[in-house]
């Protein structure tokens, strides 16, 4: 019996229903591959969450799958890549004030809108089995639910605004399909009620990939220094505050602490929202001049009054849909996910092409990879839908027999005196496209000593672990420029703005990892502009009250004439 080093399953039981994955995945072999026999046939057998899959050999290899199919429009996905168009609004948390650190805002209302392991060719999956289906998730959830409810007006007036939005939470529910089984899995194990399932609902709309203007990350929000303190590995290839596993595993830890040190759940989520400085603070005031304890009687800032409020409103909608017109589909009460952990460096799109997967459907699951390369020397752990880890193992089988590389990156150190382009002439390659893999915005240049991704040759070796600690420093490409952050009001349209700030449309969008030219009112967006473009005074009122949107704290911006900022990622 053979481990595949990038292949062995590791099942933790998690999310659920496939049909939220759009189509049927195509079996087709690729022609090239036709001569070779099919792949055995591998059945699906009781195996318990936590356990892990081994894997034996085969009588054959699988057929390599054909070039991925093209990505079905995913909202959740669009919806999910980028703050500023996402349905949560960027909203403060308590490590953009001193006073504690903690996991993130809530959002205001949103608007409208949503390797080459060894012998890789010996081996076939040992069965692996769903659990038996269960009718619903929800009224899985419903019989968890243990907090004393809220009754006040703002959690009345939350609940009036969710029940007048049945597409958004239509989507929400979408996205929540992929991740809450799991969630409420580790909640239970715990102890925990269940409506600390519903909190991602408000940090998040149940999108892993949400950044806050204050870079607060994921799907519980994480603000970076908090990360750190919760053992959440961030770095130029990784921000497990996106990831789901170990975000989910963070947030209840911290959770678990501020209820221990609050007693109350209404208390420990306020901490979680102000930070524990800001809520001891208000008890402290409350208890000098003889006021009651309670959350509701804290003097506390405005978006923490309204922040259990609207956990109570999602509570109250999941509680009885009906009694709110709204259409809540069943969420399938069993696990939508396995885990692969590997050893070797394997590209993004090649361990989607494996699992036979649309490229933005995997990065729903795994949205914590910060570059197109998965790094073997992370022992990076990957999540596939539960009827994808047979497929992925048959078809990297098959991979391996072709002798395909299964990474086509590498890492390089720039150089004194190097730049992008000259890198790019020299590896055969577009700077653009050097550009976009290392996330390197228009108008900026990466600095000598910068880790960068360079196409691999046939030389090339799996990245070493001693390029782990790269970063990219950013510079602006001539003196003078500076970062600015606007709010798009009323009326606004990427032209406006382009002209207004003499940039470009498509510099916008990449400075902002937009996925539609489209603009709502109060967005915040991310510029870099000449000092004297658009208004002077304005710009410098915007500079002072910039924002980054940027998720990845070894990205760095050195300016010339203003104090470093993070880099749009």
């Amino acid at each position: 019996m053979v481990r595949l080093p990038i292949s062995i399953l590791s099942v933790s039981a998690l999310c659920l229903a496939a049909s939220a994955w759009g189509t049927e995945p195509t079996t087709a072999p690729d022609p090239a591959l036709a001569t070779q026999a099919p792949a055995p046939v591998v059945e699906l057998s009781s195996v318990a969450p936590g356990s892990t899959l081994e894997w034996t050999a085969p009588a054959a290899p699988a057929a390599v799958p054909g070039a991925p199919s093209e990505p079905a429009s995913s909202d959740a996905a669009a919806a999910a890549s980028n703050p500023a168009t996402s349905e949560t609004s960027p909203a403060s948390s308590p490590a953009t004030s001193n006073a504690s650190p903690a996991a993130g805002a809530a959002p205001s209302q949103p608007a409208s809108a949503d390797g080459q392991p060894a012998d890789a060719s010996d081996m076939v999956p040992v069965s692996l089995a769903a659990t038996p289906p269960n009718a619903d998730l929800w009224q899985h959830i419903r019989k968890g639910f243990a907090m004393p409810d809220l009754t006040n007006k703002r959690a009345a007036n939350s609940t009036h605004w969710y029940a007048g939005q049945p597409e958004y939470i239509s989507r929400m529910n979408a996205r929540a399909s992929l991740y809450l089984y799991y969630i409420v899995q580790e909640i239970e194990k715990r102890g925990l009620p269940t409506e600390l399932a519903l909190l991602p609902f408000v940090e998040s709309a149940m999108q892993p990939q949400a950044v806050s203007s204050a870079q607060a990350a994921g799907l519980w929000q994480f603000m970076p220094a908090t990360g750190k303190v919760y053992s959440l590995e961030q770095n130029l290839w990784k921000d497990e505050r996106l990831g789901v596993v170990e975000s989910t595993r963070a947030a209840l830890d911290y959770l678990e602490k501020l209820y221990a040190e609050f007693g109350s759940w209404q208390l420990a989520l306020a901490a979680y929202n102000y930070g524990e400085a800001g809520v001891e603070r208000a008890i402290a005031y409350n208890r000098k001049h003889h006021k009651p304890l309670n959350y509701e009687s804290l003097r506390l800032p405005r978006e923490t009054q309204n922040y259990v409020p609207k956990l109570q409103a999602i509570k109250n909608i999941i509680s009885d849909p009906q009694h709110y017109g709204i259409e809540l589909p069943a969420i399938r009460d069993e696990p939508y996910f396995v885990t692969v952990s590997g050893s070797r460096d394997i590209d993004v799109a090649t361990a989607a092409q494996l699992a036979d997967m649309p490229l933005e459907d995997f990065q729903a699951l795994n949205p914590a990879f910060n570059r197109p390369l998965i790094l073997g020397a992370l022992a990076p752990t990957i999540l596939l839908p539960a009827d994808r880890g047979e497929k992925f193992t048959a078809n990297l089988a098959a991979w391996q027999a072709t002798g395909q590389p299964l990474a086509s990156w590498s890492a390089y150190r720039l150089k004194s005196g190097e730049s992008l382009g000259a890198v790019a002439q020299r590896v055969g390659v577009t700077e653009a496209s050097l550009r976009e893999a290392n996330h390197v915005p228009p108008r900026y240049l990466a600095a000598a000593g910068s880790t960068i991704l360079i196409p691999r040759d046939e030389t090339s070796e799996d990245v070493s672990s001693e390029m782990l600690d790269g970063s990219v420093a950013l510079v602006p490409e001539k003196a003078g420029l500076r970062k600015i952050t606007v709010r798009v009001r009323r009326g606004d349209s990427l032209a406006t703005i382009a002209r207004k700030w003499h940039v470009g449309q498509d510099e916008i969008i990449a400075w902002n990892n937009l996925r539609s030219p489209d603009l709502f009112a109060g967005q915040r967006l991310s510029l870099t502009v000449a000092a004297a473009s658009g208004s002077r005074k304005k710009a410098a009122s915007h500079a002072a009250h910039g924002d980054s949107q940027n998720t990845n704290p070894n990205t760095t911006l050195a300016h010339a004439a203003a104090a470093p900022a993070s880099a749009p990622h």
